[in-house]
């Protein structure tokens, strides 16, 4: 019962939304699902959006509080290799406090003892004296002066996370006061390195802070956001940007903001630094400034002018290609790591720092939501140009509402998610159209090939817009042709009906040819008869003219049909019986459309115009004329074929009497003296007949029999003496306007 009914209310759903819909409802939760999961090849799209906004809009540098101390190739060259002995570091910080910096960070780390200490050279020179050897000893070591300098200055040392552990951490040396507000447990959000690379001793003891250089890049190699504090070996440390700012501001505790989905924020004196879930910070690149480099070989000799190290944080690094410190970001190639902790302590200090909010994400699957909504309930009632621009406009919205939030806020809303759902589904509802146009086609070319011509078949095809199925009014004209006599012609084909078939075949081709090619769509075959009619379900200006044209070709194609059978009966010594062809045609308002039942449907007309063009062919062999057509459709033809007048008549089922005309041939036959001739006596004839004149009506008749070509109106002739002997037997009665009621359909 479950089954029945999740298969009725899918079916409702289908007919409901349709099919396309659907799946497109199914690509919306199916993306929302992809962007909570969240794979690394969303996240690299997403992060390549952002390096977009940053190289489009880098930071802009309104002040310089950062100089970097460089050991660059030109101090190598001068001062030899790396590292150098630590007095020489001592005197380098001693240098820059002189000059005024107001704090000093190491992205270094000096984690063995100098190797140049005085003991330790006093062990390994050979040629030694005692006396010397000892006095070496007694010296303090490079070491203990390098802690002095840090002692005496305000200096952050730069430490490392390591992938595994290589010693036991020593408890007696100093770690950062780090607090937590908000969800716990939300150390296990942060990056955790198994082991921490620290400095000696002797200068951890009495530096001013401690930090981690570490940065970790993202999967492409780039570095777009730096942990604000990381797990070490089972402690949690800040990085070295932020430990020299807690320094400067004098924060005793760092204090870190949580909630349920991670780390929200890091808090110090007078600032509060926002970060994404595992604490780091994304960094508001600006381009790479030389400006902000001393050489540590100018500092060494005292030659950098004060103002660039006054009043500054300084960080002592490296961006000698040698040392192997050289990283890649969204905006550079190629910039020195000690540069990017001056990026970020830059973001931060000029509250310039950008950031993703915690709300990002349920913009992002809002904005999907709500767009791919919209773009499933209204694109499938767009046109093609609608479409595109459509599309644009939402393409247009979701990166402008994103770059609004980066240039306005600084903040990282992601539109590519959005951007991707709504493509997704814009172009399952193209593909899905394509297919329902390209099936619609092919409906179109089967329902219609075999009673259209190409050309019109294919203009449908192409534009189906034009078929309206189900069911129009519209102005048409409609035939009827039908074979006199041939009952009599298949009762001598009784014991061959594969002959019969054949004959039929051979004279309904060229006829359905003829009419197929002047524009017209085959309705039906009854039998030896053919029901037709002419624009529908394409436009056609010409219509009742290519509908005459067709009749007289008609005729003439089995006039063709007609000379082949004699000459074959001729020379199969058989009994040739002709084909005669009555046509009837008439002009007027019907419905068409697809009729039938739920098995099967055709394209089809119905209304009075129909009817009277059946009744008019039925007339056809009355009145001697093989093309009988209606009023309307006379008037719109009378320019180009001979038209004649035939009688005024009351159809059966009608209230309105109709005049009625012959088609007696084309242009040519119009303008030839003896349908002039033929058409003044009938005129003459008819007026006679209807002001009840029997005997001028009479005389015209006899006269009309002694003209040319009189035997093409001898039966019309018949039939109007006919009645006039009758009406002169039994008057028409009063208020008889010449209209005759039609006895037979």
């Amino acid at each position: 019962m479950k089954r029945l009914s999740a298969k009725i209310l899918r079916r409702w759903f289908a007919r409901k939304f349709g099919l396309a819909r659907l799946m497109c409802l199914a690509l919306l939760v199916l993306f929302a699902g992809v962007r909570l999961w969240d794979p690394p090849p969303i996240q690299e799209l997403r992060l390549r959006t952002f390096d977009m906004f940053q190289l489009i809009d880098p930071r802009h540098k309104t002040a310089r509080p950062v100089t970097i101390v460089d050991i660059d190739d030109k101090s190598l060259a001068r001062l030899g290799q790396w590292p150098w002995p630590r007095t020489r570091i001592a005197d380098m910080i001693q240098n820059l406090s002189q000059s005024g910096a107001v704090a000093i960070g190491f992205d270094v780390v000096f984690s063995e003892p100098d190797r140049l200490n005085p003991d330790l050279v006093a062990g390994q020179m050979r040629s030694l004296d005692d006396a010397t050897r000892a006095r070496l000893r007694e010296l303090p070591t490079n070491d203990q002066i390098l802690a002095d300098a840090i002692k005496r200055s305000r200096v952050v040392l730069g430490e490392t996370g390591l992938p595994e552990v290589l010693s036991e951490l020593d408890k007696s040396l100093p770690f950062t006061g780090i607090a937590t507000l908000g969800e716990e447990g939300s150390e296990r959000f942060l990056f955790d390195f198994p082991g921490l690379l620290r400095n000696v001793p002797a200068i951890e003891k009495v530096a001013a802070g401690r930090g981690l250089f570490s940065i970790k890049p993202e999967r492409d190699g780039l570095i777009r956001r730096v942990p604000m504090v990381m797990r070490a070996q089972g402690n949690i440390m800040p990085s070295l940007s932020l430990e020299i700012l807690r320094v400067v501001t004098g924060t005793p505790t760092l204090l870190i903001r949580t909630d349920k989905t991670g780390i929200k924020a890091v808090r110090l004196k007078g600032l509060e630094i926002p970060t994404d879930k595992n604490g780091q910070l994304w960094v508001h690149y600006a381009r790479q400034d030389p400006s902000i480099y001393v050489s540590a070989a100018d500092v060494l000799d005292n030659t950098v002018p004060p103002s660039r190290i006054a009043g500054k944080l300084v960080l002592i690094g490296t961006s000698a290609g040698g040392l192997n410190d050289i990283k890649t970001t969204p905006v550079e190639k190629a910039m020195p790591g000690v540069e990017i902790h001056a990026q970020v302590l830059e973001s931060v200090l000029s509250k310039a720092a950008i950031s993703q909010p915690s709300y990002a994400l349920g913009v992002e699957l809002i904005a999907a939501l709500v767009i791919g909504l919209l773009v499933i309930i209204f694109t499938p009632n767009l046109g093609p140009v609608r479409l595109v621009l459509a599309g644009a406009m939402f393409a247009a919205i979701l990166v402008g509402t994103s770059w609004f939030f980066y240039a306005q806020r600084r903040y990282l809303i992601d539109f590519t998610y959005p951007l991707l759902s709504t493509t997704a589904i814009y172009l399952t509802l193209i593909f899905a159209s394509f297919v329902r146009e390209q099936r619609q086609r092919v409906q179109i070319r089967g329902m219609f090939a075999q009673y259209m011509s190409p050309v019109l078949v294919e203009q449908l095809a192409q534009s189906p817009e034009k078929l309206v199925l189900g069911g129009e009014e519209r102005e048409m004209t409609i035939m009827f042709s039908d074979v006199r006599g041939f009952t009599t012609i298949s009762e001598s084909y009784k014991h061959d009906p594969q002959g019969l078939i054949a004959l039929m075949n051979r004279f309904l081709t060229p006829l359905t040819d003829v009419i197929i090619e002047r524009k017209g769509y085959i309705d039906k075959y009854m039998g030896d008869a053919i029901m037709a009619f002419w624009n529908a379900p394409l436009d056609d200006a010409e219509h009742e003219v290519n509908a005459c044209e067709a009749a007289i070709q008609m005729l003439e194609q089995i006039d063709l049909v007609n000379k082949e059978r004699e000459q074959e009966a001729a020379d199969g010594g058989h009994v040739y019986i002709p084909l005669n062809v009555g046509i009837g045609l008439n002009t007027g308002i019907g419905v068409v459309g697809n009729m039938g039942s739920d098995l099967k449907k055709n394209y089809s007309v119905l209304g009075d115009s129909v009817n009277l063009a059946s009744r008019l062919e039925g007339q056809t062999k009355e009145y001697g004329f093989p093309i009988i057509v209606g009023s309307r459709t006379a008037l719109a033809a009378k320019e180009k074929f001979a038209i004649l007048e035939l009688d005024f008549i009351m159809v059966k089922g009608k209230t309105e009497p109709e005049v009625i005309y012959a088609i007696a041939g084309r242009e040519d036959v119009m303008h030839s003296g003896a349908f002039q001739r033929l058409r003044n006596i009938t005129i003459e004839m008819l007026g006679c007949y209807r002001s009840r004149n029997w005997q001028g009506a009479l005389d015209a008749i006899e006269r009309g029999r002694r003209s040319e070509d009189a035997d093409t109106l001898e039966k019309l002739f018949r039939l109007y003496e006919a009645r006039i002997r009758d009406f002169q037997l039994n008057p028409p009665p009063e208020g008889w306007i010449g209209a005759y009621a039609l006895l037979t359909k």
